[in-house]
């Protein structure tokens, strides 16, 4: 499945979810485990673990299995690796914090797929 084809289920799912605030980073030029970073709030910890879900299991319905997936049991933050694509769901509080749009900065932000 090529990149862009997951981009736009990850978008559908976090559509689905009601997913706010999201935000999506080229990061090709900056970091080489990834090419892009996809950063989503939740309005709590069951939200974010809901939107993780959402997103995991449409991909597994399209034959794509994350490569790992960390945090889904606290929902604080969860992050799903699926190699060219790293989705971050992140509390309100917790995305102010680490504040990941501003460490990978450098990263272009493109918009949504399929919107």
């Amino acid at each position: 499945m090529q990149t862009r084809q997951v981009r736009k289920l990850i978008n559908e799912a976090l559509s689905d979810a009601k997913a706010k605030d999201v935000v999506v980073l080229d990061v090709r030029k900056v970091c080489d485990f990834t090419d892009y970073m996809v950063i989503v709030s939740g309005t709590s910890n069951r939200h974010v673990v809901t939107v993780a879900h959402k997103v995991i299991d449409k991909l597994r319905r399209h034959g794509r299995k994350p490569g790992g997936v960390e945090g889904a049991d606290v929902g604080d933050w969860v992050l799903i690796d699926y190699g060219d694509v790293v989705v971050h769901v992140m509390r309100n509080q917790t995305r102010d914090f680490y504040n990941l749009e501003k460490l990978w900065g450098e990263g272009k932000k493109v918009g949504l797929v399929g919107r």
